[in-house]
């Protein structure tokens, strides 16, 4: 599936494919900072904030909380996973063949709210940004994965040279 994400240039002129640019450019960097941030701002927030506001909420909303922020934890360990594996073939760190193993383990899921509008209603704003900002951030990368595994295109047949190299044929001329 994530192929292209490591394929080294396919075309003989030496053209390098959108994923292999992508990843060694500041934008990759940008989207790289922005998930790191995300992944270390949550385990603040968990471990500062977070707990004291789970602590103060009714056992049904706090059921909600746990399940929620497991549920973020793991999205952000995988939306980590997947960067860190990026910057490692971009940075020549990993082989190909490695980061092939690698992408298998990790697979970014469907965007998708997992509680009720009501539940995720009744949780605190922070835990409620950290989670929508997470799913932002998936949507992005599962886009962005998309555009790299997507295959490349067809060259495109040019019926002007189709019919110079058509006449040339005929005539006896080398190209």
């Amino acid at each position: 599936m994530n192929d292209l994400l490591i394929r080294e240039p396919a075309n003989a002129d030496g053209a390098i494919s959108f994923a292999r640019g992508f990843v060694k450019s500041d934008a990759f960097m940008v989207l790289f900072r922005e998930g790191m941030g995300l992944v270390e701002n949550t385990a603040a927030y968990l471990d500062g904030e977070g707990r004291t506001q789970s602590a103060a909420l009714p056992r049904e909303v706090a059921l909600s909380y746990a399940t929620e922020s497991m549920r973020l934890t793991t999205r952000l360990m995988q939306i980590a996973s997947w960067l860190l594996v990026q910057r490692a073939v971009a940075e020549g760190e990993m082989t190909a063949e490695q980061a092939r193993a690698e992408n298998a383990k990790v697979r970014i899921p469907e965007t998708g709210v997992s509680g009720t509008p009501a539940e995720l209603e009744r949780l605190p704003q922070g835990l409620s940004d950290l989670i929508a900002h997470s799913f932002r951030l998936q949507a992005r990368i599962r886009h962005l994965e998309g555009q790299m595994n997507a295959p490349a295109p067809a060259e495109k047949a040019n019926p002007v040279q189709d019919q110079l190299a058509s006449l040339h044929a005929r005539l006896g001329l080398a190209l």
